[in-house]
């Protein structure tokens, strides 16, 4: 088994295994001490019943994989988050990355009333990048890679993969590990001691 990474970002496409690989990871933290604590940083948020029953079955399979892991629910807030939940011996899963920046470009109708320039995505990825490098304790993060197919038809659908690109290699830049999946393997595309 890997060693926990002080920061690591999973990417992959859809059912490649990130979610389990850091479920593994939180798992594996959780064995090292009874002191450790582990954290799963949500970022979906059940838009209609499609998407409440997957997290509904993401919660259950997670409860009975990784039982110590806590779930705290930030759809947009994730620095915060991150800041609020980090310490020396807990560590945070964000899952996911790209739902977060989904919530910031095209948040439910719920939240359009609240949004303000505070929660630019520039702002956003700012602070972001900043709780990565200023957490006291190891973070693992999420992430889909959706650029690696066909170029999408609609304006706004290129402009999310171009978004969603720069954010990736914005975190991978300031995580110490970068792991991709694929098939459920895992390819370490970056290591620092």
């Amino acid at each position: 088994m890997p060693e926990i990474a002080r920061s690591e970002l999973i990417l992959g496409g859809q059912r490649s295994g990130k979610s389990r690989r850091a479920e593994m990871l939180a798992q594996q933290w959780l064995a090292q001490s009874s002191g450790h604590r582990a954290v799963l940083v949500a970022t979906g948020q059940p838009w209609d019943d499609e998407m409440r029953e997957r997290i509904l079955r993401h919660q259950q399979d997670r409860a009975e994989r990784v039982p110590g892991m806590a779930t705290v629910e930030e759809p947009v807030q994730l620095a915060q988050a991150i800041a609020r939940e980090s310490s020396p011996r807990t560590l945070v899963v964000v899952d996911c990355l790209t739902l977060w920046l989904t919530n910031l470009l095209m948040p439910a109708e719920d939240m359009k009333p609240n949004r303000s320039p505070a929660l630019s995505l520039s702002g956003q990825t700012a602070m972001l990048l900043e709780a990565i490098t200023s957490s006291k304790g190891p973070l693992v993060f999420v992430g889909n890679e959706i650029g690696l197919g066909v170029i999408p038809m609609g304006s706004e659908t290129r402009a999310f993969v171009d978004a969603l690109g720069r954010l990736n290699q914005e975190v991978a830049k300031a995580c110490t590990r970068v792991t991709f999946m694929a098939a459920g393997l895992p390819l370490t595309l970056k290591e620092q001691a």
